[in-house]
């Protein structure tokens, strides 16, 4: 027998008959016996004892003898790890309280303790979710088992359940790690669009909350743009304010909202709130401008009208000033070549413009390819596509003011003879033309994925500036990229790109090529060789950018925190320039490269709860203390709170003191059913009751 069992014994009836049977034994017994009282009366209470002892003999009384272990209790200890937790003296406050709470919890002999560490503190948490951890540690804890919890928390949980009746988790206690009068200054951003059109104004709408011991008529906040240009502005605690902000440019723009601190607050790290902002283009507007018809006109248009957002305005020179027409005037068309409106009225409104085989002529005076060549400088996209006419000394474009922004001129030769457009080497890494290599995967040999149609005719040129992507014959420059002030402008030696879209030979990727093109023009980020890409995954920030011509980059990167350090990008396997950083905190983290390009790589939600309310409490959680009967406790009072052990009581908590609740609670090891009497015992009492009766109603009667 186990030493720490504990036997324990009772009475027990199994019935040799069903309950129904002997019940209804009973009825007819007594309804015998009231019958025969009246003829009878001295026999009557004899007869009752005599079917009672029978009802006893079927009803087989035992003693149920028990072998009972008492089962152990277990109490639960859960410990708030969320970032709030680092405030003041908190992280002290919380060890200390959780040794000494463990301490006097060892000393009770049929206890188990669990001491549960919430949010799980090896990835970033996005608020303080401590009652999910506690389910899953009592989940296999029996409710007549649980002797209570003890929370360490500064209050601040998200995750406080709605139902609280019943007897789910025994006595809540909560020891509150903070203290009294604590300040706290936040931003919270009360509206602010997701999306915005590129080029326009959004509204965002903000708060700057204070808590009452903090006596501020006035704050001052700092709007950062994501230019990194900053504005003042001076707002009233508690009212919601508007500010105008800018999209300059497709993909996220962040945003800054800064508000002076407090002398005293618990934490500077809700003073500074991001908003992100996706810039979207409303649609894009492209000026198609083509020389005397030809085959690839058609490519340049279906390719353009195919997609839904972009609006096309395409003019073709069908007729020269200076070629002799005998067309009749009310012929002609009635629409003039709208020469000032396209470009110089509404020149700015293009987001690209592209000459197909354009030929110089009298039509289009010198002054409005200056106003082009402005255009592109301060902003505007270009693509020339060249013709023969390219090479003519007398009708290229390379002898207009537009020289100034191509990136190459002509050598005055026509090439008239097959073959097959490749990719340089800087190609195959340039984000345009990546794509064309590796589209069958990073071990694909690239000559296996260029089984292109030949071309049958190109213009030789000479690069003067600009990435050449593209070659031809004897590795002349093909597609050339080049950056002009603050514009781009594109060079595509050839007018044969057609004979990839007709599917000659197999045809080629033409479509591909030029729309990835024309939104690099457009300046598309995800096409921009210099652009850095910053993806998170939970607290790991993935740095790349695409491999060109160097093997390393160093790059600045801000913390929350506003900590500043370098972090070098060394080439991968994969041909791009890659760091891997892990982040210890929530906020964002900001990235800029040697060429100023910057992105913002975010870590966790942009307004965690966890930095929304910071100020200790025993708010959130009281429902569930005054429920359980437990109470709350502050640490700055009670360093080193005593744990009392219960049994049902009104109370488990006071000033100074938590409490946990005894079960009592057992486990049966082993179980002997003993008989009242043997049976022969029970058959001879039987059988003298029943002689006794015989006996003394035969005396009466005689």
């Amino acid at each position: 027998m186990d030493s720490t069992s504990i036997p324990s014994m009772s009475m027990h009836i199994s019935p040799l008959l069903p309950m129904e049977w002997l019940i209804g034994l009973a009825v007819c017994g007594m309804v015998l016996a009231a019958l025969g009282s009246q003829r009878q009366k001295h026999a009557s209470l004899v007869r009752v004892f005599c079917m009672a002892a029978f009802l006893v003999a079927l009803l087989n009384p035992s003693i149920l003898k028990e072998q009972r272990v008492p089962a152990r209790d277990v109490a639960v200890i859960v410990v708030d790890q969320s970032g709030s937790q680092d405030f003041g003296k908190r992280k002290e406050r919380t060890q200390r309280a959780l040794t000494a709470v463990k301490a006097q919890l060892e000393k009770e002999p049929n206890l188990d303790v669990q001491v549960v560490e919430a949010p799980d503190n090896s990835t970033l948490s996005r608020d303080t979710r401590l009652f999910n951890a506690l389910d899953l540690a009592l989940s296999n804890v029996p409710q007549k088992r649980r002797a209570g919890v003890i929370f360490i928390t500064d209050g601040q949980i998200h995750d406080v359940p709605d139902d609280i009746s019943g007897d789910k988790y025994g006595p809540v206690s909560a020891l509150l790690s903070g203290e009294h009068g604590e300040k706290d200054r936040q931003i919270v951003i009360t509206n602010a669009p997701a999306y915005g059109l590129v080029d326009k104004n959004v509204t965002i709408k903000f708060k700057v909350e204070d808590t009452d011991n903090i006596h501020q008529d006035q704050v001052h906040v700092t709007l950062s743009l994501h230019s990194g240009k900053k504005q003042e502005l001076f707002v009233r605690p508690g009212v919601e304010n508007s500010v105008t902000v800018p999209i300059e440019h497709p993909s996220q723009n962040v945003f800054t909202l800064e508000a002076d601190p407090v002398e005293g607050e618990l934490t500077k790290a809700n003073n500074k709130v991001p908003v992100i902002i996706n810039g979207v283009r409303n649609r894009l507007k492209v000026l198609l401008v083509s020389g005397l018809p030809h085959a690839g006109a058609r490519t340049w248009r279906d390719l353009l009208t195919s997609d839904p957002g972009v609006d096309l305005v395409h003019f073709t020179i069908l007729r020269e000033p200076d070629k002799i027409d005998y067309t009749p005037q009310r012929e002609l068309s009635l629409i003039a070549f709208p020469f000032d409106e396209l470009f110089n009225v509404k020149l700015y409104d293009f987001d690209l413009i592209v000459f197909d085989q354009y030929r110089v002529n009298n039509i289009l005076p010198a002054r409005y390819f200056r106003n082009i060549a402005k255009y592109v400088e301060n902003g505007g996209a270009f693509l020339e596509a060249s013709g023969p006419d390219f090479a003519d000394d007398r009708h290229s474009l390379y002898n207009t003011p537009l020289r100034e922004i191509l990136p190459a001129r002509p050598s005055g030769k026509v090439i008239k003879a097959p073959f097959k457009p490749e990719l340089t080497e800087l190609g195959r890494k340039h984000p345009v033309t990546r794509s064309l290599v590796w589209s069958g995967g990073p071990d694909t040999d690239p000559k296996d994925l260029q089984n292109w149609g030949d071309w049958m005719r190109y213009i030789d040129i000479d690069v003067q500036r600009g990435d050449v992507l593209m070659k031809a014959m004897d590795d002349r420059p093909l597609l050339v990229l080049s950056r002009v002030g603050k514009g781009r402008v594109a060079q595509l030696a050839s007018d044969h790109v057609w004979l990839w879209a007709r599917g000659y030979q197999g045809g080629g990727p033409h479509a591909e090529l030029l729309r990835r093109t024309m939104h690099w023009l457009m300046k598309e980020p995800e096409l921009d060789e210099r652009a850095l890409n910053v993806q998170v995954n939970k607290d790991t920030i993935l740095i790349r950018k695409p491999f060109i011509d160097r093997e390393s980059e160093s790059v600045a990167m801000s913390d929350p925190n506003g900590n500043h350090s370098i972090i070098e990008l060394k080439k991968d396997d994969q041909d791009w320039l890659s760091a891997t950083v892990h982040a210890p905190s929530l906020g964002v983290y900001a990235f800029e490269d040697t060429n100023g390009t910057r992105k913002f790589a975010i870590v966790g939600d942009l307004n965690p709860p966890e930095l929304r309310g910071v100020v200790t409490t025993a708010e959130k959680i009281k429902p569930v203390l005054e429920a359980s009967k437990g109470g709350a406790i502050w640490l700055d009072k009670v360093p080193e709170p005593r744990v009392r052990f219960l049994g049902h009581a009104r109370a488990y908590a006071g000033s100074n003191w938590v409490g946990l609740r005894r079960n009592n609670n057992y486990t049966v090891t082993d179980v002997k059913d003993i008989p009242l009497l043997p049976k022969w015992a029970l058959l001879l009492g039987l059988l003298s009751i029943t002689i006794f009766m015989w006996w003394f109603e035969g005396r009466k009667r005689s």
